[in-house]
């Protein structure tokens, strides 16, 4: 009997549990805080209006909190369907791909919302790095090291080629820049600015510092295919 991994599974599954319980919460304390501006929305989302539930920042919130158990139930589905195939790391797999969907959709979307003067407007630039930092707010540099942190958190998760912090900051700031571009392009009466990409790419890397002991390394790629039927005996 291996006597290391019997005395070593308590601990991590005591440590499971409080990471989850501290989770929950989390998210119950942002719900309780959020609680009247989500609720503002709710009648146009349960109603499915356009105006009033995706064209608003609570709106998307309350949408993307009412997706979290669908959420839950596709990478529970996906790691089951993995485990049955003889993939190692079914859970951790699933849950980085879905997660770095659910939690970085929303927050581009509120990100490429269109402003008041959207289409008429013409794009502006703001390249001088840290003039724009003083004038976000509290409010505008948490919800800028928000919209990559998913990415951060999950990518190197799931795959060894972005498991590095240099290479988590350039797909950050690369990412950023594209949005960027785009809301330059769709003249979506946005400021594309500079200290965005920095930002937000700052919030990618601090992501996936908190991940770091699940980085994928290139020894365990490949440990994504199913493991080979035993052979048949004599």
């Amino acid at each position: 009997m291996n006597h290391n991994t019997t005395l070593s599974a308590p601990p991590r599954r005591t440590r499971g549990i409080v990471l989850l319980t501290l989770a929950l919460l989390g998210v119950a304390s942002a719900l309780f805080v959020m609680r009247r501006p989500l609720m503002m929305s709710a009648p146009m989302c349960v109603t499915g209006r356009w105006h009033g539930c995706f064209d608003t920042f609570n709106g998307v919130m309350l949408m993307t909190l009412v997706a979290l158990p669908l959420t839950a139930l596709v990478v529970w589905a996906l790691a089951r369907r993995r485990r049955a195939a003889g993939v190692t790391s079914a859970w951790r797999m699933s849950l980085a791909e879905v997660g770095m969907v659910y939690g970085t959709v929303p927050f581009l979307w509120m990100t490429m919302m269109p402003g008041a003067g959207a289409g008429t407007v013409p794009g502006r630039v703001s390249l001088v790095p840290l003039r724009d930092l003083l004038t976000m707010g509290p409010a505008g540099i948490v919800g800028n090291l928000l919209i990559f942190a998913a990415l951060g958190f999950f990518a190197p998760m799931r795959f060894a080629a972005p498991a590095s912090v240099p290479r988590i900051l350039a797909l950050g700031a690369g990412c950023s820049v594209l949005v960027e571009t785009a809301q330059y392009v769709l003249r979506l009466d946005r400021v594309s600015s500079v200290d965005d990409v920095l930002v937000n790419a700052t919030g990618a890397v601090l992501a996936a510092l908190a991940s770091r002991r699940w980085w994928r390394t290139t020894a365990d790629v490949p440990s994504d295919r199913p493991l080979p039927a035993p052979a048949p005996a004599g």
